[in-house]
């Protein structure tokens, strides 16, 4: 009788680079959720990602370039073409906005609270300047959003944009951390000073006969 060999087992599958940064990443943006910045060890992130050491040191450098690019991943808005258009009134479009954001949130939880809050790495000027940097794009953003982003105001509007900005953050906070409102409660306050700003705010600053619905802009 002739004895037929044993399979073999697959050999494990190597992923593609950007594949393996990926994985890298996902552990990164988990763990620097769970505990302190000086907490976070690169050796145990390695184990955890099923990667060798030197992997996380190839792909992001040190710990502190690797927490940049969680910081970046952070708050990275999706590209404009990639994000679906609410139709409707000002206040369909604003209710479709909060929930995209609170949906962009909810995805990375207390990493996006720690991040946003300036609870990993400390006073770090890279770090500020990434967080200024978003705040000035989802200014831009939400100006385009009404209209309003050619305004001979534009920098008084995108700085009540920014401290709108300062709510959400805290709102997250209450929301994630303290669970002290429900995302139901930080929904309804989101959408409600938004509006506030759409519908009162801005018309102050853009003068007599501003417009505040989709599509109308306001006059130069």
């Amino acid at each position: 009788m002739v004895s037929v060999p044993a399979a073999e087992p697959p050999a494990r599958r190597r992923l593609e680079p950007d594949a393996r940064r990926a994985q890298i990443l996902a552990c990164a943006i988990e763990m620097f959720g769970e505990r302190p910045y000086a907490a976070v060890s690169t050796a145990e992130l390695a184990q955890r990602a099923g990667v060798a050491r030197g992997l996380i040191n190839h792909y992001f450098g040190n710990k502190r370039d690797l927490y940049l690019a969680v910081v970046r991943r952070m708050v990275t808005l999706p590209r404009e073409e990639a994000m679906v258009v609410a139709s409707g009134s000002m206040r369909d479009r604003v209710e479709a906005s909060v929930s995209w954001l609170l949906d962009t949130i909810a995805a990375h939880g207390s990493t996006w609270v720690k991040v946003t809050g300036h609870e990993g790495i400390g006073d770090d000027p890279e770090v500020q300047r990434m967080l200024d940097e978003a705040d000035d794009v989802a200014a831009d953003r939400m100006l385009r959003m009404v209209g309003l982003e050619q305004s001979r105001h534009g920098d008084q509007l995108r700085g009540l944009v920014r401290a709108y900005g300062g709510m959400v953050k805290a709102a997250g906070r209450e929301w994630i951390s303290r669970g002290s409102l429900s995302r139901e409660q930080v929904h309804g306050l989101l959408v409600d000073m938004l509006m506030a700003l759409i519908t009162e705010s801005f018309p102050r600053i853009e003068g007599p006969g501003a417009a505040t619905g989709p599509g109308q802009r306001s006059p130069r």
